[in-house]
This record gives structure tokens, sequence and C-alpha cells, in this order.
């Protein structure tokens, strides 16, 4: 007779590999499980051995599932969805009024706060949590709705486009009006302000000018890791940010930012609000979802 009534191998086992499944990455799943990516691998390697298959097909940049792979995590992943739907139905009934939602520290500050104070003020029973770091997001199971920049690999979210933003320098209204009628080469020899991130999916100014055509030297500038404090330094008169124009909007209008020349570019992807489907989320978080594409709907199709 199995030690094990269902005869399952270990639940860390199969946590392990179905997060690592659902990020290809077992890095991210490392991240996602609060571990080190050693002991993700660890835990994959004492299932395959256990179920006498591998799982996956190991590569130079990354990692691909193996057909028993496919089939495993196809399984679970229905499996703790239902585990979880289950779970969030138990929970007290004060919960029905509460969302979560995540985004960046920057996403939050320019756009989703506000938004989210106005949803309050016309739903004022919601109680709405919010969620910041400045990593890309991963879904969570206490995170009812995030915006994502780029669509999230985890095909069991439900992804909605919001919009797609246009970058261009920003500065202080004394640069603005010195840098009139500037050229490519002229703004890289400013002084520049360079966000930097683990998450490469975010435009630099390298990419920016190579976008544009500009293939010449780019000002090494002031480097910083969070991007509200780079777009202060801008307000402050201490170079050009790299400008997010439709988050940037409110301040660009109430003059703290001013945008500099005529040349921008669209952002290579589009913002999305990623979150469960409709019929796995509470009244509260589809509430908060239809305000938020409203909001967006709201806009002129320029800024989309």
């Amino acid at each position: 007779m199995s030690r094990r009534y269902y005869n399952l191998p270990p639940l860390t086992t199969l946590a392990a590999f179905e997060a690592a499944a659902r990020h290809l990455s077992f890095k991210n799943a490392a991240q996602e499980l609060s571990v080190t990516p050693g002991a993700v691998s660890h835990q994959i390697k004492a299932l395959e051995t256990e179920l006498g298959a591998p799982l996956f097909r190991r590569k130079h940049r990354g990692v691909e599932l193996t057909e028993e792979g496919e089939s495993l995590f196809e399984a679970l992943a229905s499996s703790f969805a239902k585990v979880s739907q289950c779970l969030k139905s138990i929970q007290h009934k004060s919960a029905d009024n509460r969302v979560t939602v995540g985004s960046t520290s920057a996403v939050a500050t320019l756009w989703l706060s506000p938004t989210v104070i106005r949803f309050w003020r016309a739903h004022p029973e919601v109680d709405v949590d919010q969620r910041i770091q400045d990593e890309q997001f991963l879904s969570a199971p206490e995170i009812d709705l995030y915006i994502r920049y780029g669509r999230d690999p985890d095909p069991r979210m439900q992804q909605t486009e919001l919009f797609r933003d246009r970058l261009g320098p920003v500065g202080d209204r004394d640069m603005a009006k010195r840098l009139v009628g500037c050229g490519l080469e002229d703004l890289a020899r400013e002084r520049l302000i360079h966000t930097e991130s683990e998450n490469n999916a975010w435009t630099t100014w390298q990419d920016w000018f190579r976008e544009l055509g500009y293939d010449g030297p780019v000002a090494s500038g002031i480097r910083v890791n969070n991007y509200s404090v780079a777009l202060q330094a801008a307000q402050d008169g201490a170079g050009l940010a790299l400008g997010w124009q439709h988050l940037l909007r409110p301040m660009l209008k109430g003059g703290q930012l001013a945008a500099i020349g005529g040349f921008t570019m669209p952002a290579p992807n589009r913002f999305h609000l990623v979150g469960y489907p409709d019929d796995e989320l509470s009244e509260a978080a589809l509430l908060l979802k239809a305000w938020i594409i409203g909001e967006v709907s709201a806009l002129s199709d320029e800024l989309k």
C-alpha cells in the first residue's frame, strides 16, 4: 500500500514544478516561492526521478516542457485553480468587498492610484488594496488584478489591452526652452537620466535613440533604479528623463514637466490589465476591472 493516501509525490515538488512550468523559468519560480533557483531545480530533479521521466528540456537560455511536462502542468494548473477558487469561496464574507490590484510604483503614482481614488469615491463600499513592486508582476493568488507592461506568459490569465504609450524626452521648462528645435545628436549629448532595472522589457535611452535612427554616442549621464526618482531629478533640472507621455499626462498638463523637442516613438509593448477569468473574480474585482477599462476607453484614440 502506498505511504501516501492519493499516491502523489510530495506537494513541495509539485508546487515547484507548477511554478517553473508556468513561468518557463526556474529563477522566476524561485522568486514567487521565496526560495533559491537551486532549491527549485532540486525539487524538480527529485520529481523527475520519482516519475522516471524528464519534465523539462534544459536549454542555454531557458527551459521548455517535454510532452510529459506539458501533460502534468495542464493537470496541476487545472487542479490548483479549482483549489484556489474553493479557498476563495470559503473566506470570510467581508473579503467579497475587498479587491487587490498591483502595479509598479511609477504606474501607481502616475495613473493607477488616481484611478483607484475615483473608483472608491463612486464605490465607497469596496476596499481596494494596492500592491507595489518594480519588478514585472507575476500571477499570485492574493492579487486579483495587476497592470503589466507587455503580455503575461501565464495562459490561465485573462489579459485586456489598455493602451500603448509614446516615449519621448522630458525635463523642466527651462530645458525645454533651451532645446527648442534641437536634433537627436544634440539630445544625445545632454545629461540623460538612465533608469536601471532588472526587467529588460522597459525601453532604455539607447533603445530609444536606435529606434529613431540615431546610432552615435549617447551621454552616460546619471543612473537611478527607480522611475519616480528619475522624474523628480528631471523636474529639478538635473537632466532629461525618458517620458511615458500618457502616464505623465497630468504632470505635462500641470507644468511640472515639459516635453523636449518633437521626437517620440510608440512603446514596443502595450500595457495590459491582467487577472483571473471573470467567473473566478469577486464582484468587487469585476467592478474595479470595469472601472479601469472604462477610464481607458474614455481616452482619445491618440493616447491608446
